[in-house]
């Protein structure tokens, strides 16, 4: 789950540079690093693994 979670890391970027040719790289990068994450280090993972529980029932 936090390996599919991370994807965004490496797609975001790639297409915001198609997308907008524009924009800043340096702000997309250190906003999809430097806020998600950390939130999918702290929220995430704990989330992650209580669905993990949840779904197989343990």
């Amino acid at each position: 789950m936090v390996l599919s979670a991370s994807a965004s890391y490496i797609a975001v970027p790639a297409v915001l540079r198609h997308a907008i040719p524009e924009a800043n790289p340096t702000l997309y990068f250190g906003m999809s690093l430097g806020m998600t994450f950390p939130l999918n280090i702290l929220m995430g993972i704990p989330l992650y693994v209580q669905a993990a529980f949840w779904w197989v029932g343990a």
